[in-house]
């Protein structure tokens, strides 16, 4: 659903579920400007917390050091940048409209 979502909105996923000995990164997606290293939350809804919630400074950490990683072994002129996408989907993968929020640059 997050692939789709921003192929919607112009960009090209370069990777899904790129893994390093260092940690994982959903999706690394690509347009004129940006190379977004994007962690993907899905929920059933915001009852208990929204989505962006559980993206920890811990795990912030070990994507910045995977983005890190791949960037050494493929260099590029984009500004890299730390996007999340949450999706709330009522009946999973079966929900006929989620609501999908895209937070750019979300890692402070």
């Amino acid at each position: 659903m997050a692939a789709e979502y921003l192929r919607k909105k112009h960009y090209k996923i370069v990777a899904a579920n790129y893994r390093c000995r260092l940690g994982e990164i959903d999706l690394i997606a690509a347009n004129r400007e940006y190379l977004a290293f994007v962690e993907v939350k899905l929920r059933k809804n915001a009852d208990f917390a929204q989505a962006r919630e559980f993206v920890t400074p811990s795990k912030q950490n070990r994507i910045r050091t995977t983005a890190a990683m791949y960037l050494a072994w493929n260099p590029t002129h984009l500004q890299p940048r730390f996007d999340v996408i949450e999706i709330y989907a009522p009946q999973g993968m079966e929900t006929i409209k989620p609501v999908i929020n895209h937070l750019e640059d979300a890692f402070q």
